[in-house]
Formats: C-alpha cells, sequence, structure tokens
C-alpha cells in the first residue's frame, strides 16, 4: 500500500464513538435527542435486543461526491441483521449534504456537523444510528499514520471516505467496498459494546496494549499495528474481516445473536 495506516479507532462522548433518499421527521412522536448523545458502548444492549427497541434506522449522510458504496451499506446490514434483535426491521436512510468545507475534521467538529443535520432519534420503539461519511481527513492524521474512522457516541460514527477513497481500488490496494465494509463494522463493533466497552466479556481477550479491542489477529476488533500490515492482511482475502468466536459469546451474553 502506498501510505501507512492506523487502522480503526474508537472514540468518546467527551473524546477521552436505503431505502430512500430523504425521509420527513416524524412530529407524532417525542423524541430526546440527549439519548442519543451518550458514551459510545452504552447503548449496547438497546442496539443487540428487542427488549426496548423492536427496529432500527440508520441515518447515512454522505458529502456530496463521497457517497459510500451500496455493496458496504448492505454488508452493514446484513452485519447487523446477524447479530442483532429487531424484527420489525433494519432501515436506511441515505442523503447527501454540501460539503463544510472545513477538512482535517476535528473531533469537535464531527459532533456539530451530526447536531447540525441529524434528524433521526431513539422513539419510543426504533432506536436511531448516525453514521457520516466525510470529504477530508481527521485532524488526528499525521505523516506516517490516517484514521479511517472513529466511533465517538452510542449511537454515532464516522467514517473519513475521503482517506478511504485515496486508499483503494488502485493497483496493490484494497477493493473500495471491501475496505468500506471492514472499517464501517469495526466501528459499529465498538457501538455494539467490542471489546469491553459496554459489551462485558465473557473471556479474557482484550488486547492489553490496545484497550477496547480484541486480541485475536483475524478478529474484525483487532488494532491492527501502524505498519499497516494488519489491515492490509485482513481485507487481502476478498472478504471482510469477522467477529471471532469471543466478540460473538460477549454480544450474545448481552443480548446478541
Amino acid at each position: 500500500m502506498k501510505k501507512i495506516i492506523t487502522m480503526l479507532t474508537v472514540g468518546f462522548v467527551l473524546f477521552v464513538s436505503c431505502s430512500k433518499e430523504d425521509d420527513p421527521i416524524d412530529n407524532s412522536v417525542a423524541v430526546n435527542p440527549n439519548t442519543n448523545k451518550q458514551q459510545t458502548g452504552s447503548s449496547s444492549n438497546d442496539l443487540l435486543s428487542d427488549k426496548k427497541f423492536k427496529s432500527m434506522v440508520i441515518e447515512v449522510v454522505y458529502v456530496a461526491g463521497f457517497e459510500p458504496s451500496s455493496t458496504a451499506i448492505n454488508n452493514f446490514v446484513n452485519f447487523l441483521t446477524a447479530r442483532t434483535y429487531k424484527p420489525n426491521g433494519i432501515n436506511v436512510i441515505k442523503r447527501s449534504i454540501p460539503s463544510p468545507g472545513i477538512s482535517p475534521y476535528t473531533n469537535e467538529e464531527i459532533v456539530s456537523i451530526e447536531d447540525a443535520n441529524r434528524t433521526k432519534y431513539n422513539t419510543s420503539d426504533e432506536i436511531a444510528v448516525w453514521a457520516f461519511f466525510a470529504d477530508g481527513k481527521s485532524s488526528k492524521d499525521t505523516d506516517t499514520s490516517v484514521i479511517l474512522g472513529t466511533a465517538y457516541r452510542n449511537t454515532s460514527f464516522v467514517i473519513f471516505e475521503q482517506t478511504i477513497q485515496g486508499l483503494s481500488d488502485s493497483p496493490f490496494e484494497p477493493n473500495r467496498s471491501l475496505l468500506e465494509t471492514t472499517v464501517i463494522t469495526h466501528e459499529f463493533g465498538h457501538i455494539l459494546g467490542l471489546t469491553n466497552l459496554g459489551t462485558a466479556l465473557q473471556s479474557n481477550h482484550e488486547d492489553s496494549t490496545h484497550p477496547k479491542h480484541c486480541n485475536v489477529e483475524s478478529c474484525l476488533m483487532y488494532w491492527s499495528s501502524e505498519s499497516g500490515k494488519g489491515i492490509a492482511n485482513m481485507v487481502s482475502g476478498g472478504s471482510a474481516p469477522q467477529l471471532d468466536d469471543q466478540c460473538i459469546t460477549d454480544l450474545r451474553a448481552n443480548g446478541g445473536k
């Protein structure tokens, strides 16, 4: 690969986380936006189980020109279907917004963009997720590493799509939809509480060197080394890495499949 990559990062609230183009807000149901502004992993049981929320809506918002591939979004929904109980379904709503024109993005700017553009919040029986695909890089990028995505709230994550596009679909680089799928599902794994981030460990598999990540190198929740070799190997087999048995056991113990 042309650049050195730091694989994926998990953020916190305080930074210590397709069906149609548009959908109007349902004003008939009172919503509390604050329920979607909590710490990463704190809504893991609500997302995994059907105890409180019977359905899920994912609001995918992207800067014009940086739409994620339909393959990656379909893979994301398949990932959720395989691990969560949502008997009334998982609905994806996609729309574009103009470029904020502020790249590189700080964590605070990502939060401000969500607060200004998010329309979907939890209702009485539906949990809402925000996914933003940015037209720039993270302000935390360095000359030797880049951030591909960050989970920064209990139902919010950002994907640095411009960075992903610059690292994919060229000779000797990963397939774009494959790289998108890996980053999206990894970040949402953090929102589901992995690893030891709201979903309790059922066995000792947290990486002591890279907390909140699995220590199994083939697992989706593994922390790639800063050399970038880890993520190159993880996506080289033609399919996105999967959760290992220990991570799946954790999710099942917290109400998931």
